[in-house]
């Protein structure tokens, strides 16, 4: 399967757009940024930065390098937050463009809002600029763990 070409109103492609205090790290495939509407602190979505559809639509390089992106960025996200657990979800339904949401799950979060309950915390705990703050700290964690240079890259 190969990925689309129409990308009019893709709201994963419109990322690109991102002010760059949103972004964790760019690299010629992927991006980790905080997102609106998701913007719950701790919560990142790492994407391919061409349009794809599933996994399935992505190209070789995009397939060899997802998981070691989904990685690092699941693990600077859990050293910055201190969170027992750190969820990687991959649905697509909304945004069918493929991207996985990395969500960090405190303590404090109850048992009917963890596992897949957690995505009710997006209309409950929503704060952008505590989500915000976090940023700096976990591209830091992010270039360490991956050994990738500072972002934003010089031009």
């Amino acid at each position: 399967m190969s990925a689309s070409s129409d990308t009019t109103g893709c709201f994963m492609c419109g990322l690109e757009q991102n002010d760059e205090s949103a972004v964790v790290f760019r690299d010629p495939l992927w991006s980790a940024e905080t997102v609106r509407g998701y913007d719950v602190p701790g919560w990142f979505v790492l994407r391919v930065r061409r349009h794809a559809e599933r996994i399935t639509g992505l190209d070789e390089a995009e397939l060899a390098t997802f998981a070691r992106r989904a990685r690092d960025l699941v693990a600077a996200v859990t050293e910055v937050t201190g969170a027992p657990a750190t969820y990687l979800m991959v649905f697509g339904e909304n945004h069918p463009h493929f991207h996985a949401l990395v969500t960090a799950r405190g303590e404090h979060v109850p048992a009917d809002r963890r596992s897949g309950g957690i995505l009710r915390l997006a209309g409950e705990q929503a704060d952008p600029e505590a989500a915000a703050r976090l940023v700096p700290a976990v591209r830091r964690a992010y270039e360490r763990l991956a050994g990738a240079a500072p972002y934003p890259l010089s031009v």
